[in-house]
């Protein structure tokens, strides 16, 4: 039986080649029904000529993501070899390093690692406005943050404008202590986390004091036009109709908006419409924006994140959607369809 043998430089190269899981030489072997064995810095592949071939294709692909500076995901893995797998010509890593984001001497690129992913990246380089709809986790803020950034260093627009709606997650802040900005500063909290992610706190802070990057609560965008601006509407799924309307016609000249919301987390009073759902029902034939949904398997946090939502995801299903909707109605939350094409699915 035909053998064949990869070698790399160092056991840490091939570590990372694998996303630092184990459980993507399994994956590979069984995708393509040959034995994969791993020792130090290399990868003993046996099986049939042309099984062999394809997961030669596999790790190919991942090391030219490894020596273009990328990092190598499970997801990432598994995206590649389905690609392999339905022998479609196309090359998910050299599509993932054309969208790559960011990066310098410090940071690593920021990369979209699923196939919802790419398509959410490609949207939002293709269409003025775009929606990013799906549960926690698969990258929806993380990736436009990047993008917006991407946006702003190449001077393809002057300014990043990060929004949310105040809207407590059944906690009430009106008591906390400190002035206006004290106050709503834990709702634009997860923007902040995103962006010092991204930047140096110097270059951050820097852009910030030069109204280069503005980060305000939705209400601050009323009666303003927003031009030559990228903007990220998040947590939407908590604007009213009113504000979504609001939101979507700020834009200006030269502007580009994307829109981000999970409609399993609808934190909205009793009887008020969720501003996403009413987005979701009436734009799907709009040309200039595109709707993207991402499913479980875009989540890109710690694997446990993806099966708690497939859980939940279940159970309610075997409760029935009737029994479910009459409980968000009467806590006042609203349910939000997804768009009619799930990517990533």
């Amino acid at each position: 039986m035909p053998v064949e043998t990869l070698t790399y430089e160092t056991p840490q190269f091939l570590q990372k080649l694998i996303g630092n899981d184990l459980g993507s030489l399994r994956l590979i072997g069984e995708s393509f029904g040959i034995t994969v064995t791993s020792r130090e810095g290399w990868v003993r592949l046996e099986g049939e000529a042309d099984k062999i071939a394809a997961a030669r294709e596999v790790f190919a692909q991942l090391e030219r993501v490894r020596r273009s500076g990328g990092e190598v995901s499970a997801g990432m893995v598994r995206l590649v070899v389905e690609s392999v797998q339905r022998e479609t010509g196309e090359a998910p890593a050299e599509a993932i390093m054309q969208l790559k984001l960011l990066g310098s001497g410090k940071r690593s690129p920021v990369l979209a690692k699923t196939r919802g992913q790419i398509a959410y990246v490609q949207a939002m380089r293709e269409c003025e406005v775009v929606f990013g709809i799906g549960p926690a986790g698969t990258g929806k803020t993380y990736l436009a943050m990047a993008q917006g950034l991407h946006y702003l260093k190449e001077k393809l627009v002057q300014r990043l404008v990060l929004t949310r709606p105040a809207v407590e997650a059944g906690e009430a802040l009106g008591f906390l202590p400190g002035d206006l900005k004290e106050k709503i500063f834990p709702y634009l909290r997860p923007l902040y986390d995103a962006l010092y992610d991204m930047l140096e706190p110097e270059e951050a802070e820097r852009l910030i004091e030069r109204g280069s990057i503005e980060i305000a609560p939705l209400a601050y965008m009323r009666g303003r036009t927003l031009k030559n601006a990228f903007i990220i509407l998040d947590e939407a799924q908590n604007t009213t109709t009113e504000q979504m309307l609001m939101f979507l016609t700020r834009l200006g000249e030269g502007a580009r908006c994307v829109v981000t919301g999970d409609p399993s987390q609808i934190d909205l009073r009793r009887h008020v419409k969720s501003g996403l759902k009413e987005a979701v029902e009436l734009l799907q034939d709009v040309e200039g924006v595109k709707f993207v949904a991402f499913a479980p398997k875009d989540i890109v946090r710690l694997p446990v994140v993806q099966r708690i939502i497939e859980a939940y995801q279940a159970g309610r299903s075997r409760q029935g959607e009737t029994k479910w909707h009459k409980k968000d109605e009467a806590e006042g939350k609203d349910s939000c369809p997804s768009p009619d094409v799930v990517i990533g699915s």
